[in-house]
């Protein structure tokens, strides 16, 4: 059987995020019907053992796959192929310990771990998700070795296999169970249980493709591979580092947890059952304001085994261009989206979530501007960690982090914001991270990024953007019934502005020549689709 075909990088991450779309369409008919489901009280316990989850989540998987991917690349691009076997293997069993670890802590000391979050009721769903760690980590392991061969058909169809299943699975337990009138503790455990089923199914699928389509053939010229102790200390020297930095943000997620239900209940003199609800509206904004960055991380995880091959061929002004132009493509998808999840943050949370707390549109209005600035860190730890200094991004991230929790300290403590101070803190936290990485990225590489080629046109492109969905939005609730129109004469408004905004910003982006025809190239089709809106 012929091997699957390399794609480049933005290729890939065109794959990739042709995959999210359809996750997160999978994932909206999951998480917006739990919450709805369950309400603000038992999506904050939800939230509480998925952040608690993504702990031990990242600490297993967060570098290693990247280091991995890396790996694989750097050996097949040299020509060594049982290498990159042997860097595989010795992953694999990696993966398998760290996996086995976490999910025994999980399953062992669920009430332990929620009491640390200031939420014992989401002992429950910690326990759920037990298994999923495990899972997720072998998981990970055959993701990288294909990512690392450039190949990023797999995982996008193992992430879409992994949501569908968890759909599937999610809103039928907690549907059921709230039926049979179980408590919202176990509601929100069933809930989350789709997660860990996800997890297997995903497992299966990877399993079985790179069993079927990169099978151990004989080798012409057999290279002499580094021993496995070699192997595993390049794994973690490479993936140490990048989970540092991922756990200093998982990490402070979590404490974002526990501290915002800590002092909401300590310093803004707001009772348990009051904290759960404003946590849980906060995690369902936190929930729209994610899909930025997840667009964005899929263009990062094909750009470490493009910029790694660079380097091997010591090609260092290549791979300074692709981190230049990776960074434009990004601030052209995230900046949009950003500013229109805060422009039309009222009618998206009343439309998504209608019996959710009233701080859901602010909330949401500030995560939106928060959004661009994640999702711009993101790929500037991975273009970091592609160049080999892995390093860097554990400083931005420490730095950014200490920021969250100082204002999160300050600001949710005060009763006029109470919870509206996380997210306020979530910003501060990543314009210090973007402004470190920057300059970070400057030092490194060959040619310093330039802001205004990254910048100029996808701002001035969404502004256009942002003030139309804004203009009609207005106009079509005042001929709809104004403030008093109800939950279906708001959605019909709110989706002609984000029809009429997309419109407008394709138009802007082609006048202003913010996608060139080289960029066009580097997707499926996009020579014929470039000369087909005459982009030059």
């Amino acid at each position: 059987m012929s091997e699957p075909k390399k794609q480049n990088y933005l290729h890939g991450a065109t794959i990739l995020a042709a995959g999210i779309i359809i996750m997160k369409i999978l994932g909206a008919l999951y998480k917006i019907p739990i919450g709805n489901i369950i309400g603000d009280e038992g999506y904050a316990h939800f939230l509480i053992a998925y952040n608690m989850y993504s702990v031990f989540l990242t600490l297993a998987t967060a570098g290693l796959p990247v280091a991995l991917s890396r790996m694989i690349c750097e050996a097949h691009t040299r020509g060594r192929i049982i290498q990159a076997r042997r860097t595989f293997s010795v992953a694999w069993w990696t993966f398998l310990v760290l996996g086995v670890f976490c999910s025994i802590v999980m399953y062992l000391f669920p009430t332990e771990l929620a009491a640390m979050l200031n939420d014992v009721e989401a002992a429950q769903s910690i326990w759920a998700l037990s298994p999923a760690v495990l899972l997720v980590c072998l998981t990970s392991a055959y993701r990288g070795y294909c990512q690392g061969r450039e190949n990023m058909i797999p995982t996008t169809v193992g992430q879409v296999l992994e949501v569908l299943v968890k759909v599937v699975i999610g809103l039928a337990l907690a549907w059921y169970l709230v039926r049979l009138g179980k408590s919202t503790p176990v509601a929100s455990a069933g809930a989350i249980f789709g997660v860990t089923a996800g997890g297997l199914a995903a497992f299966v699928y990877m399993f079985i493709y790179k069993k079927r389509n990169y099978p151990a053939a004989a080798v012409s010229a057999p290279d002499v591979p580094d021993s496995r102790g070699k192997i595993l200390g390049d794994l973690l020297r490479i993936g140490i580092p990048i989970t540092l930095g991922s756990s200093v943000l998982t990490l402070i997620n979590l404490l974002d947890s526990g501290l915002s239900m800590g002092r909401l209940q300590s310093a803004a003199g707001v009772s348990y059952e009051t904290a759960k609800v404003l946590y849980g509206v906060y995690g369902k904004a936190q929930t729209l304001y994610n899909l930025p960055p997840t667009f964005i991380t899929q263009l990062a995880i094909s750009l470490v085994p493009a910029i790694s091959a660079r380097m091997v061929m010591r090609d260092r002004l290549g791979a300074a261009r692709i981190a230049e132009n990776s960074m434009r493509i990004s601030a052209i998808i995230a900046l949009p989206m950003g500013v229109g999840l805060s422009v039309l943050a009222y009618p998206i949370m009343n439309v998504l979530y209608p019996n959710s707390n009233a701080a859901g549109p602010s909330l949401l209005f500030i995560l939106g501007i928060a959004s661009f600035f994640v999702s711009m860190a993101i790929l500037m730890n991975a273009i970091l960690q592609a160049h080999g200094n892995e390093i860097y991004p554990v400083y931005s991230m420490a730095a950014g982090g200490l920021v969250k929790i100082v204002i999160n300290w300050f600001l949710v403590a005060r009763p006029e914001l109470n919870i509206v101070g996380a997210p306020i803190g979530t910003i501060g936290c990543y314009i210090v991270m973007c402004v470190m990485d920057y300059a970070f990225l400057c030092k490194c590489l060959e040619r310093s990024p330039s802001l205004g080629k990254i910048l100029l046109k996808p701002a001035l492109s969404s502004a256009a953007m942002g003030v139309t969905a804004w203009a009609v939005y207005a106009g079509m609730s005042s001929l709809l019934g104004g403030p008093e129109m109800g939950r279906l004469q708001m959605a019909a408004a709110m989706a002609v502005s984000i029809f009429a905004a997309v419109i407008v910003y394709a138009f802007a982006v082609i006048l202003t020549r913010a996608i060139t025809a080289e960029d066009m190239k580097l997707i499926p089709k996009g020579d014929k689709l470039a000369k087909l809106l005459k982009i030059g």
